[in-house]
């Protein structure tokens, strides 16, 4: 049950440093439109999505609302719609290595206690930040990782994406429904590796 708690805690925290992520970057290209709809906030009530936020309690991982961007604010589109979702990841990566500080220098070795608690705490935290960042870098819509690949594709084929954005969700979603009726932790197997590697570089570089 505490383990729970440190998991729901970790990932609203997460969730919201990712939002707002994303709101000020908008903000700073030139797209008002989040920080209009008071997204420019750390205030996780500002970013909770219902189903989301009911996924972090069932199976300890959650999303929350997508920031509402208008392109044609942007001075450039293609490349501030990138630059916009690739600041979600990005913001959880240095909070990661930003909390591995007191956790390395302080809190590392405490066995009972408020630092044994606090040690658990920003442990799990990083590594619910290391592991969002690394799912939302996944080229899969509605993915961060996805806007930041369309990118680099050619105008062309600027349609087919379009359709793929708006359909990408479902197969998300299924994967997700069927690793758990499998009992196979797909993305666990994807993005584990990952995260770990991650882990431990934040770790040793800081």
């Amino acid at each position: 049950m505490e383990n729970y708690l440190y998991i729901a805690l970790g990932m609203l925290l997460a969730v919201s440093v990712h939002e707002a992520a994303h709101a000020a970057a908008a903000y700073y290209l030139g797209d008002p439109t989040a920080k209009l709809a008071g997204r420019l906030s750390l205030n996780p009530l500002r970013h909770l999505d219902p189903l989301g936020t009911i996924m972090i309690f069932l199976v300890g991982f959650g999303w929350g609302k997508p920031v509402p961007i208008n392109p044609y604010n942007l001075r450039n589109p293609r490349r501030g719609e990138a630059l916009i979702s690739l600041a979600g990841p990005m913001s959880n990566f240095f909070l990661a290595a930003l909390l591995a500080l007191p956790l390395k220098y302080f809190f590392m070795g405490y066995e009972a206690g408020f630092g044994a608690v606090l040690a658990h705490f920003l442990a799990v935290t990083i590594y619910l930040n290391v592991a969002l960042m690394v799912f939302n870098l996944l080229p899969i819509p509605p993915l961060d990782g996805s806007k930041v690949v369309a990118a680099f594709l050619p105008i062309s084929w600027e349609s087919q994406l379009n359709r793929f954005q708006q359909n990408g969700w479902i197969i998300l979603f299924g994967v997700i429904i069927l690793s758990r009726i499998l009992n196979f932790p797909i993305f666990a197997y994807v993005v584990g590796p990952a995260v770990d590697f991650i882990q431990s570089l934040i770790f040793l570089t800081t």
